[in-house]
């Protein structure tokens, strides 16, 4: 017997016209860094070269790792401004355990022991107590900032193994040892490796893996999906953790760069950092985002910071453009919201 045609045919989902596509956020991104490349190539000759390129990621790769972390935090309607001192105070262990003599593997350790029990500290006041996180870590930003300054008070940090500065100021392949020609393997620097790894890994875990749905289940709706049966607490918690050791890792590849720490290492990150995940497009309202967007926006802050530097350009005058482009993305999708447009965000 013939079956009767159909006289509806309902899709999968909406099928996307050219104008939805152009109006992504990433492909934004993606246009937006194509022209501060344009752009900064036409202002300096200089601005192309690849071992100038790879001495910028110098500038950002720690923030970078950074902001992965408080991706997730901000994606699930939270935030953790309290990074920057995490680093801080990670540096000054470092700093002490390197003239107890540890090697790099150690330093390494523990910068990111001490990462993790700030992180573990954000999180049990968090969760347990359900105190906000804006409150909590604003908190723990001048409780470890000032512990930092407390200890080291005025001194400086600056006894480490040869073999812990060798990691974070020199590149991770040595093209004039190996002759390899820079097109096909180009110079990176340890912090940006590690940054580009975690970045890949963090894609997988949000956007391919069921944690990935729970976070985002989250970050529409906690309350929802608590009685989902989604644990959100736990969940919250360990991405707090997750933040304070990358924290840690960050202030053991900074320390080795910088081959010395202060008190006063790292401060005013958490604004760099927080741009970063916005510009990503990240919602501050929590359930949007993606962690290509993140790598994206740290692209383009980064290569138009060093195109400033470049230039010549005062610091002072960058973190007014840091201010303002902060303002401006949170601005912008609702002005385009109201005029009838979508972002894709």
């Amino acid at each position: 017997m013939q079956q009767p045609e159909s006289r509806y045919t309902v899709l999968d989902a909406a099928p996307r016209r050219l104008r939805d596509v152009l109006l992504r956020w990433e492909v934004i991104l993606v246009i937006l860094l194509a022209l501060t490349i344009v752009v900064n190539t036409i202002v300096s000759p200089y601005f192309l070269d690849v071992f100038n390129l790879a001495d910028a990621t110098f500038n950002f790769s720690e923030k970078a790792i950074i902001a992965l972390a408080m991706a997730l935090l901000i994606l699930v309607r939270q935030i953790d401004l309290s990074v920057a001192a995490i680093v801080a105070l990670a540096a000054m262990g470092i700093g002490y355990a390197a003239e107890a003599g540890f090697g790099p593997a150690a330093l390494f350790a523990t910068g990111i022991g001490i990462g993790l029990l700030c992180g573990v500290f954000n999180g049990v006041l968090v969760t347990w107590f359900a105190l906000p996180s804006i409150v909590v870590t604003i908190g723990t930003m001048s409780l470890f900032r000032g512990l930092t300054q407390v200890i080291l008070g005025d001194q400086a940090k600056t006894k480490y193994p040869p073999e812990f500065l060798e990691l974070g100021q020199s590149y991770f392949v040595k093209m004039k040892e190996t002759g390899i020609p820079w097109l096909f393997v180009p110079p990176l620097p340890l912090s940006f490796l590690v940054f580009l790894i975690l970045a890949v890994l963090f894609g997988i875990v949000l956007h391919k893996t069921a944690m990935g749905r729970k976070l985002f289940a989250i970050g529409s709706n906690p309350v929802a999906a608590r009685f989902s049966g989604i644990p959100v607490d736990r969940l919250t918690f360990l991405l707090f953790v997750v933040s304070g050791m990358l924290s840690g890792l960050a202030a053991a590849l900074l320390t080795a760069r910088l081959g010395s720490m202060r008190s006063n290492i790292a401060i005013g990150w958490e604004l760099d950092i927080v741009t970063m995940v916005i510009l990503g497009g990240v919602s501050i309202a929590g359930g949007v985002g993606s962690i290509v967007g993140v790598v994206l926006a740290v692209f383009v802050l980064g290569l138009v910071t060093f195109g400033m530097s470049l230039n010549n350009i005062p610091g002072q005058v960058v973190s007014v453009y840091i201010g303002l482009l902060l303002i401006a993305v949170i601005a912008i999708p609702r002005i385009v919201d109201k005029l009838g447009f979508r972002t894709g965000r």
